[in-house]
């Protein structure tokens, strides 16, 4: 009987994990690899570093963590896998079990026979559909050729400022890389009313918007690109939105991918409305002899149940095993995604899992968010730093929805929505979060850590112990131009509250936490209270104190001064600096 062939379109993430997991469990299996591409097998999520410099030969992302170059070669003599680069896949004849191929070198075609077939066909940049996209230097980052492409054209030194168009993950990862290492005058502009949409809450988007102004990237938001011209002379290009024109060296176009499943809907495959390969859990195709992964397929969200989009370079590695085992005549099943993301915009991490408090209205639920801001390890501990943490809850259930935070240390941040990820499949609650163990130590974590505090915060909300606002709403309310009653009540100690009380005169007063009871006659009724210290814990104290003696037109300014400080909301010159992370 001849060895089972199995051949998988596609090798750059899932393709090559399905080949040498394969090749690893049947020996004797030929395994053959097809690619259109030079570069095959290579780490995509890289390559913003690859610009920046972070990273700097190409070869890093195509090697082994032991330093041997996955070319096909590599391949050929190191797992026992044939893999052809520069050949395209035409079509597939199901009925006979063949692939039509070109070699896009010689122009060759011909037929392979398969036994089983792999699609790790991945996923194609959207186009802008403006006029000018095609001009010299309007570029894009969706793989190494291109990558290449774009750091080679940034070293000729003729890019001076850039311009990139989206406000998704890449394009923040793209602008430090322009920004930071090439000190290119760089501008995002982004079609919505937030950078990063979908992954974070415009309240903690806000923060990481704030922070890449800081490094001296402008974000444009709300903004539609209407065309893209040659330049007057001084730069190459402009680019003309709904609001104004921006001149530019280099063009980079970041707004998202699609599926690449033209090859499945020809040959008659289930494809989703989005254009994405329908599978099972097996990852099998409606045809039980083909297989799919990666960019090109959808997922089961296994919060909101639904299926989803979600391109990612480890999913795709994940569902790589998968794959490989049922080709083997084994049983796996890849039972689906809560959405888990994580980002380095500069000196912050971001990260998220679940889903926004915003998606989660979408979905029908009644979704509470909580944010938290705490010390990401004992607040003694001299390497410290504050850490944003929000939690999305339903509140008729207390189910636990989503999580995202920011924070400079960011593998502490990417490490408790890593274990909140872990919970989620299971439909946790708050009591789950609220008492889940954590391995304590000064140097790693609080006492009581912030995954636990956020969650016994969300807890004294929904039993209206907490009444929160959040920033925005602070803005809206207490920075309004037009007259109301909304005074803050600043229960930190005199020096950090100082310098507010000078800016707001009477609309800003100063008791501190420990002495309101003794100062109680101090507060005013007549007025809406907004309570804030720091971070949101004594003023939660002073919040329940207030309640005791009958002042309850008052609410806990989320986050305290800290987030609103994070936001760009509130900054002054002067202020004293107290220990926040110690209330």
């Amino acid at each position: 009987m001849p060895n089972k062939r199995v051949v998988i379109i596609g090798a750059v993430a899932l393709g090559p994990k399905v080949a040498c997991r394969l090749k690893r469990l049947l020996p004797d299996a030929e395994v053959i690899l097809i690619d259109q591409e030079e570069y095959i097998s290579y780490g995509g999520c890289g390559i913003p570093y690859f610009i920046s410099g972070d990273i700097s030969d190409v070869r890093e992302l195509m090697s082994t963590s032991f330093h041997m170059i996955r070319n096909t070669e590599f391949f050929e003599k190191t797992k026992g896998v044939h893999a052809r680069n520069r050949t395209r896949a035409l079509s597939i004849n199901r009925t006979a079990k063949t692939i039509r191929v070109r070699d896009l070198l010689t122009g060759k075609e011909e037929d392979i026979s398969y036994d089983q077939l792999v699609l790790a066909t991945g996923s194609l940049p959207n186009r802008l559909c403006v006029p000018g996209e095609d001009l010299p230097g309007v570029m894009h980052v969706t793989d190494l050729k291109s990558a290449i492409a774009v750091k080679e054209y940034i070293s000729t030194g003729r890019v001076e400022k850039a311009v990139i168009i989206g406000a998704k993950a890449v394009g923040c990862e793209m602008a430090e890389a322009l920004s930071d290492l090439w000190g290119i005058d760089t501008t995002i502009l982004g079609n919505r009313d937030q950078i990063l949409p979908g992954i974070l809450d415009r309240q903690m988007a806000r923060m990481v918007q704030m922070h890449m102004k800081e490094k001296g990237v402008d974000v444009h938001l709300n903004e539609a690109v209407k065309e893209i011209t040659k330049g007057d002379g001084e730069h190459a290009l402009r680019v003309i939105t709904s609001r104004q024109n921006l001149d530019a060296d280099l063009v980079i176009t970041s707004v998202g991918v699609r599926p690449n499943s033209e090859l499945a809907r020809d040959a008659g495959l289930l494809v989703s409305p989005r254009g994405a390969i329908v599978v099972n859990r097996r990852l099998q195709t409606s045809d039980p002899d083909i297989y799919a992964g990666g960019d090109c397929i959808e997922v089961m969200h296994l919060v909101t149940g639904k299926s989803m989009f979600l391109p990612q370079g480890s999913l795709a590695n994940r569902q790589g095993r998968v794959i490989g085992t049922n080709l083997a005549g084994g049983f796996s099943t890849f039972n689906g995604v809560v959405g888990s993301f994580s980002v380095k915009v500069f000196d912050l991490g971001v990260a998220s899992t679940g889903i926004s408090a915003q998606t989660a209205l979408n979905e029908g639920f009644d979704a509470v968010q909580t944010l938290v801001v705490q010390a990401d390890r004992a607040h003694f501990y001299p390497t410290q730093d504050l850490m944003y943490l929000q939690l999305v809850v339903d509140r008729k259930t207390r189910r636990l929805l989503g999580a995202q935070g920011i924070a400079h240390n960011g593998d502490a941040l990417v490490g408790r929505i890593n274990a909140i990820a872990a919970m989620l499949p299971y439909r946790p609650t708050l009591d789950d979060l609220s008492n889940m163990e954590v391995a304590y130590s000064p140097p790693f974590a609080s006492a009581l850590d912030i995954v636990n505090a956020t969650a016994n915060t969300a807890e004294n909300i929904l039993d209206g112990y907490n009444k929160p606002v959040d920033v925005e709403e602070f803005e809206k309310c207490f920075l309004s131009e037009e007259p109301n009653d909304t005074i803050c009540l600043d229960v930190r100690g005199p020096a950090n509250a100082a310098p507010f009380v000078a800016r707001f005169g009477e609309k800003w007063v100063n008791i501190p936490q420990e002495t309101l009871n003794q100062r109680m006659s101090e507060v005013p009724k007549d007025k809406r209270l907004f309570v804030i210290c720091n971070s949101g814990v004594r003023s939660y104290e002073a919040l329940r104190q207030l309640e005791h003696a009958g002042i309850c037109e008052a609410l806990n300014v989320q986050g305290g001064v800290a987030a609103l400080k994070k936001s760009g909301i509130l900054k002054l010159n002067g202020e004293a600096q107290e220990e926040e992370g110690s209330e």
